[in-house]
């Protein structure tokens, strides 16, 4: 394991710290923080632009402001809610997280990062994120911007880095203080040098290409499912004449839905549990 000295981890908390003194971003999820808002906000960051959870963020707290509202919430509302940010399943997720916290957790959020793992839609590095940001816990997880910074600092020249690289390097450079302020800073700094250099992520092991959206089969789900929260109910026939120009198979996107629990299939009918 590489070992940085002591003047070394001084002078990178500095330069991020001190740039996050000049530049930090001011995102709606980082005022009036409860577990339930950064819970909210992890979710909707996943796999999503910034930009676009900026404006949904907002609108499903209105609807749903607490645990308890989204646990109650029927999942047809969820969905509509959700509508404009994408990968439906974290939305299904994040509803059985709220009846999850309130059944079992009476209506407090864990804070162990072990036992959010075990969440629906929650993997190591949310559930470090969520602990991170929500109760300011030293916990080490890498994401998307902190990979990007580790890397421009510490492998400058390395043509294939490793999460396995990065880990230790987090975990010494972590302040045992104010870890929700670093973390930020880290994620700042990071998305800055998404725009001022060539993405060192490139560089990653763990790095893949999103595949385009348009024309693909997660945009066809996306349709799929909203016209049938537009319509209620929906004849499989309906279904076939609708799109029977797209390469994708209805019937099979509809099977997908069905299994992944976002549907139900009554006789020819589907509509949305």
């Amino acid at each position: 394991m590489r070992k940085l000295q002591k003047d070394k981890i001084v002078q990178f908390r500095k330069e991020i710290l001190n740039f996050y003194a000049r530049e930090k971003r001011s995102f709606p999820w980082r005022r009036n923080l409860n577990a339930y808002r950064v819970l909210v906000s992890e979710i909707m960051l996943q796999q999503t632009q910034v930009e676009r959870v900026v404006k949904m963020f907002p609108l499903f707290l209105k609807s749903f402001p607490d645990f308890k509202m989204l646990a109650h919430a029927p999942l047809p509302r969820v969905l509509k809610v959700w509508q404009g940010m994408g990968y439906n399943r974290r939305a299904i997720a994040l509803k059985k997280i709220a009846e999850k916290v309130m059944n079992e957790y009476h209506g407090i959020l864990p804070r162990n990062p072990e036992i959010l793992k075990t969440f629906p839609g929650i993997g190591k590095a949310t559930a470090g994120s969520i602990c991170a940001f929500a109760f300011n816990a030293p916990v080490v997880f890498i994401e998307t911007n902190i990979r990007r910074v580790f890397i421009h600092f510490f492998f400058p020249s390395k043509r294939v880095v490793s999460d396995e690289n990065i880990l230790p390097l987090i975990e010494q450079t972590l302040p045992k203080h104010n870890t929700r302020e670093w973390y930020s800073a880290l994620m700042d700094y990071g998305a800055m040098l998404s725009k001022k250099i060539e993405n060192p992520n490139r560089r990653s092991k763990e790095y893949r290409k999103q595949p385009a959206f348009t024309g693909s089969q997660r945009e066809m789900r996306g349709k799929i499912l909203i016209y049938i929260l537009q319509k209620k109910s929906v004849s499989l026939k309906e279904f076939s004449e609708l799109f029977s120009s797209s390469r994708y198979s209805v019937l099979d996107i509809i099977n997908q839905l069905i299994k992944e629990g976002f549907i139900k299939k009554d006789g020819v009918r589907v509509r949305v549990i």
